[in-house]
């Protein structure tokens, strides 16, 4: 019996309904962890963990180069022909499809690659940031692949990737690249103000205080993309702000249907709010500057020294 959400993923901004989808997506949040072990287990530590993220491609994710003493390998998931690339600066490839596997057998078989390539690589096989993690070696439970829903994920990150790197042009200040973060899995971007933070305080679920604690070691707005789960259990936009400044929860943001979730202390933004609005990029950079600006208002940010106008193709920034 098929999963297969009906319509078409080519729609620019498509229809992701959480239950048709949620054993496909719970498979291939788990396949990225994999992924981003290996880019953690040999790329050096870059501040508040920029160095495991992934990055949207035109066709997926990818690692980017990782090292491997003088040659680099990157691996790719690839959601328009549903195969995973790995490929190495000296030519050499590897494929595997995506669909049939479970999570044991996708580690399995991605680590069998690696070692044909000539890259041993051991990981911590116990998923981070997930409640009642399996080995990822003994996860023959999560083995799910809809194409069709993945590809309808492709399209809504390589859209969101897109728009949030438009805002990101807004600020001079110190700011992230737009990444993906496996742990969390979401699509994040994330603005400094240039300030310490408290020390966090960590308890995230499967994660090192330690890292949680380096990731937030400065003030941030943060905003993002995720699928949704617990008590926001549907696609969504998100921002945030840490630490929470006094008045944040309560400001206006734009859009209407935009509101604060007490459960995750953050500004949520549904993404059918998005997808069917008229001008669905418009309406989004709406959520993601009106709570930037929320959150540097209240903490008081030097906005003047850190902000700048959109950035615009072929147009030198004016200064």
């Amino acid at each position: 019996m098929s999963n297969a959400l009906p319509g078409s993923s080519a729609a620019p901004w498509p229809e992701l309904p959480t239950a048709a989808w949620r054993e496909t997506c719970a498979t291939l949040h788990l396949w990225t962890q994999i992924v981003g072990k290996i880019r953690l287990a040999r790329t050096p530590w870059l501040n508040h963990s920029w160095h495991v993220a992934l990055y949207v491609t035109t066709s997926g994710l990818t690692t980017s180069p990782i090292p491997d003493g003088t040659r680099t390998f990157q691996i790719d998931f690839d959601f328009i022909n549903h195969d995973l690339r790995i490929s190495t600066s000296d030519g050499a490839t590897r494929r595997l499809m995506l669909a049939g596997h479970s999570v044991a057998s996708f580690y399995t078989a991605v680590l069998t690659a690696l070692a044909e390539l000539d890259i041993h690589i051991a990981i911590d096989e116990m998923p981070n940031e997930l409640p009642d993690p399996i080995r990822f070696s003994d996860d023959e439970r999560h083995a799910s692949y809809d194409p069709d829903a993945v590809g309808r994920f492709l399209q809504i990150l390589v859209n969101a990737d897109r728009v949030f790197k438009r805002f990101r042009t807004g600020f001079i200040g110190k700011a992230s690249p737009v990444h993906f973060f496996w742990g969390s899995f979401d699509l994040a971007v994330t603005r400094f103000s240039g300030r310490r933070a408290p020390r966090h305080p960590g308890g995230v679920p499967n994660l090192s205080d330690a890292v949680a604690c380096e990731a937030y070691s400065h003030e941030v707005s943060s905003a993002g993309f995720w699928p949704g789960s617990g008590a926001i259990d549907y696609p969504a936009f998100y921002s945030y702000a840490y630490p929470e400044p006094p008045g944040f929860r309560s400001a206006r943001i734009a859009p209407e249907a935009a509101f604060f979730s007490e459960a995750l202390g953050e500004f949520i933004l549904p993404y059918d709010a998005v997808r069917t609005a008229s001008d669905p990029d418009q309406a989004l950079l709406a959520f993601l500057q009106s709570s930037y600006e929320a959150a540097a208002e209240a903490a008081k940010w030097d906005r003047d020294a850190l902000e700048c106008a959109l950035g615009k193709p072929g147009v030198v920034r004016q200064i």
